[in-house]
């Protein structure tokens, strides 16, 4: 038997997926995956064997983390359907002690960015910037800063069936007031499109590559997720509590935690120099 044979259940997986409530950059990202595969495998038997195969041949084109993520679409597709015997484990991936100074966003280069969006008298993408900023939120949380949270001084999270409250500092609660006098808002989300929708992730992803020139920062360190990554790393810093962090971001892994707080290792080798031990 042949394995394109389980290619017309992908639609009702795909259902499977929105119904699990998974984001759509994970509903894209797996059925991209799912028909990378049944591409491949058009014309070979279903079975294990071949899955494996194709894990060595992802290998040779991809990174471990890559062929991970590759793995647990194919596992999970597999699971809806049944066949948990076509499934394959993941590859063993040793957790990183340093991240890249090419990816690392550093303060500075946060400030400046927001101050080369103040020059083009941008407001909406500088609140933008400090509200990831300063939050630490999802861009796709981003949606859930209302005028009602604003007022109340915190927001109500509710995505991938967690629920959590976050907080909105004052200072930002203020700027935030102003911005929706001046504009007009009266309810719903504080940061919409002209048509009155929320902006989405690629909306913002792009007004934040808009930036870099003017602000002299690395494109590779300007996207949304970034500005999660250093609200991580300098609320550690304040209040080394990694535990409240994991509340803060709303991980329910503490691992995982950990490696938002992963910096570029100047500051550990700075503290081996005042060792005095060579």
């Amino acid at each position: 038997m042949l394995f394109n044979k389980f290619y017309s259940k992908l639609p009702d997986y795909l259902i499977h997926l929105k119904e699990e409530e998974r984001t759509i950059g994970t509903q894209k990202q797996y059925e991209r995956d799912i028909k990378e595969f049944f591409k491949w495998a058009e014309d070979m038997d279903d079975k294990k064997e071949t899955i494996l195969l194709y894990k060595k041949e992802l290998q040779k084109k991809y990174k471990a983390a890559s062929v991970n993520v590759k793995l647990a679409a194919l596992n999970s597709f597999f699971s809806f359907i049944s066949r948990n015997d076509m499934k394959v484990r993941q590859l063993s991936v040793q957790r990183r002690a340093y991240c890249s100074e090419k990816t690392e966003l550093s303060k500075e280069e946060y400030f400046r960015l927001i101050n080369a969006s103040l020059r083009k008298n941008d407001e909406r993408l500088t609140l933008i910037l400090k509200t990831l900023g300063g939050t630490g939120i999802r861009v796709s949380e981003l949606k859930f800063i209302t005028v009602e949270a604003v007022e109340a001084g915190e927001a109500a999270i509710s995505l991938k069936r967690k629920n959590r409250i976050i907080l909105i500092p004052d200072k930002l609660r203020q700027i935030l007031k102003k911005y929706l006098k001046e504009k007009g808002i009266c309810s719903g989300p504080v940061f919409i499109t002209r048509t009155g929708r929320p902006l989405d992730r690629s909306n913002i992803a792009k007004m934040l590559k808009s930036l870099c020139r003017e602000a002299n920062v690395d494109r590779e360190k300007v996207f949304p997720h970034n500005l999660r990554h250093l609200f991580a790393r300098c609320f550690y810093n304040a209040s080394k509590d990694i535990a409240k962090l994991a509340d803060v971001l709303g991980h329910s892994n503490i691992n995982t935690t950990r490696l938002y707080v992963i910096t570029t290792g100047k500051e550990h080798k700075r503290q081996m120099e005042r060792l005095c031990l060579i």
